[in-house]
């Protein structure tokens, strides 16, 4: 029997075939490499933007406040006021904000835009009511206006009330914390004050839909589960008003009636869909158009009278002295930073208190 040795073809063959497997093995290697190395090139330009567009924010917050300083000399606050983001208003335009900008700004290599809300412009759900007139406040607000079911909305004002108060006394339909113990991620009921309005995600009933309304899917992250009790629905309703629409936790107390928004104005008593259109229509002006040069903000609440405001209810003027100004002192500054492909929104708090002294409350982004 005669016994062949390999070919050299076939030696060859299975030498090219090894080397090609290393070639292939170091592309994979090389290619793994390049990839890792562009990932960390790329979290180190993150770095080293984040605290450039920190000062962007920063710089914007300051801007803002120097705005709202200089938008004191008006014994009122408006929408068609600089800081508003109007043309001006009274002596403004030939004020030091003349010139001021408050959208694109340019500093050094970044852009930023601010924008200011007034927090007057909602109903502080802080306020100190009575507990019979908070509780047709809050009904109003649920049923009236963001059209949530009665049965729902008993449940969800009275847990409001229980959140609030300082006792452990559930009130007819409320909720206090021996209910939330028994949650898979228990918590205990606030009983105080409420800090952040976002609290209200965690009070028995208040679905994201109800909390932010027709924005709801934009906002997946929630605190906790918070809606124990709440519809049992593949379909949750949506709603065309949210309560963060209506009710802010840190203001004066005293709703604007030059920058609250319809919604807000229907809050108070004896104040309907009518009548606060004929609220809105009165500080327009003629052109009927807010934020415009035309407005006629009101200077004080005398203006709250059925010659200027038809349907109004003189004799709810006590009532309305105790809810409303036209005047705020208290605001919400965001500012989109942008550092060429990078972005980012910073969001503060600060309260006007004299021209030169515009506190920051808060601080934060996005």
């Amino acid at each position: 029997m005669t016994v062949r040795a390999p070919s050299r073809h076939a030696s060859g063959g299975f030498a090219i075939i090894v080397v090609l497997i290393v070639i292939f093995t170091l592309a994979i290697l090389a290619g793994s490499f390049a990839l890792a190395m562009k990932v960390e090139s790329r979290l180190a330009a993150n770095a080293n933007s984040d605290a450039e567009l920190e000062w962007l924010g920063r710089s914007g917050v300051e801007l803002a406040r120097y705005v709202l300083g200089q938008s004191m000399g008006q014994p009122y606050a408006s929408l068609n006021q600089i800081w508003a983001g109007g043309p001006g208003s009274g002596n403004e335009t030939n004020g030091p904000l003349m010139d001021i900008s408050l959208t694109d700004v340019q500093l050094g290599e970044g852009r930023f835009s601010v924008r200011i809300e007034d927090l007057e412009r909602k109903l502080n759900i802080n306020l100190n009511l009575p507990e019979q007139e908070k509780k047709q406040v809050l009904a109003r607000a649920l049923t009236t206006i963001i059209g949530v079911d009665s049965g729902d909305s008993a449940t969800i004002e009275d847990s409001i009330l229980d959140w609030l108060d300082p006792d452990d006394a559930s009130h007819l339909s409320g909720t206090e914390s021996d209910f939330y113990l028994t949650m898979p991620r228990p918590y205990f009921a606030k009983n105080g004050p409420i800090d952040d309005l976002a609290e209200l995600l965690l009070v028995r009933g208040v679905t994201p839909e109800i909390y932010w309304g027709p924005s709801a899917p934009h906002h997946q992250v929630q605190l906790l589960k918070p809606s124990a009790g709440a519809i049992e629905s593949d379909v949750l309703p949506m709603y065309p008003v949210g309560l963060v629409d209506l009710f802010t936790a840190l203001s004066s107390g005293r709703i604007n009636i030059n920058t609250a928004s319809a919604n807000v104005l229907r809050l108070l008593p004896g104040v309907d869909e009518n009548v606060a259109g004929n609220i809105i229509r009165a500080r327009a002006g003629p052109d009927g158009v807010e934020g415009t040069e035309d407005d006629t903000p009101f200077v004080n609440l005398a203006g709250l009278n059925p010659a200027m405001v038809p349907g109004i209810i003189p004799e709810l003027a006590a009532r309305y002295n105790m809810l409303c100004g036209v005047t705020s002192g208290t605001f919400e500054v965001l500012v989109d930073a942008r550092l060429g492909r990078h972005r980012r929104t910073y969001a503060a708090i600060v309260r006007r208190n004299r021209p030169d002294d515009v506190a920051v409350l808060q601080f934060g982004w996005k």
